[in-house]
């Protein structure tokens, strides 16, 4: 197989990697709390000798992260919270503490609130959040301190990623901030909310499109370049 070839493959094995994460966006369009996922390509390029151009391969292997926020949906729900502006939700797992922005969240049998999926929340000090049974209606203010009966009983911490660029995303609505975290300055939630996924459906079914010619592109290009060797092949073997 000659430069070309290789060249072309590397360039159809990116886009792969985009499809797919286009396909989960799109599938994670109505998902509380998720956050749109792109690739980004880079080039790597190889001297080949003196007097030889150079081979240029494209890598598709970093996953880019869309931060923006989504659209807020209000639902009544006592411990539904909405994240408005920068900060995650502080929530521990098997696997250690994570950070999300899906604050569907409830009490269990014991009165620790917890996530759907029955992770501890925790405040910006990492101690789990305990909200008491029968204590009557309970508020949560936007500061994240929670209250029954006009008394503070607990707070729900928001905190930010030491370094961004360490972020990695373990689940749909879960990440592991690798380079550690610290509490939002500022930290704002709005109670009866939950925010909706940040993915724009027509502009990633767009997308799709776009990345699917070019993969079919592609692999035209390589059908030709196979008949091409072939044909060079046969003429010498004659």
């Amino acid at each position: 197989m000659d430069n070309a070839s290789y060249t072309a493959l590397s360039r159809q094995s990116g886009l792969m990697q985009e499809m797919r994460a286009v396909a989960n966006n799109i599938a994670n369009a109505s998902t509380t709390g998720f956050r749109a996922e792109g690739v980004m390509f880079s080039e790597h390029v190889k001297a080949l000798g003196p007097g030889t151009e150079s081979l240029s391969m494209a890598n598709a292997a970093v996953r880019d992260t869309v931060m923006t926020q989504g659209g807020l949906s209000q639902t009544g729900g006592a411990f539904d919270l909405a994240i408005e502006g920068d900060g995650f939700f502080l929530i521990e797992t098997p696997g250690g503490q994570r950070l999300t922005r899906a604050g569907a969240f409830r009490p269990n049998e014991n009165g620790d609130l917890v996530t759907a999926d029955g992770y501890q929340v925790l405040d910006a000090g990492g101690a789990p959040v305990f909200v008491p049974q029968g204590v009557g209606q309970i508020g949560i203010s936007p500061d994240g301190t929670i209250s029954a009966g006009g008394q503070p009983i607990g707070q729900i911490g928001l905190v930010i990623p030491s370094d961004a660029n360490q972020m990695i995303r373990e689940s749909g609505v879960m990440f592991d901030s690798r380079g550690g975290f610290e509490p939002v300055p500022d930290p704002r939630m709005m109670q009866g909310f939950l925010e909706d996924s940040n993915v724009n459906p027509i502009l990633e079914v767009s997308r799709m499109i776009e990345v699917q010619r070019a993969y079919e592109l592609g692999q035209s290009f390589l059908d030709n370049e196979h008949e091409r060797i072939r044909g060079v092949i046969q003429s010498i073997g004659r």
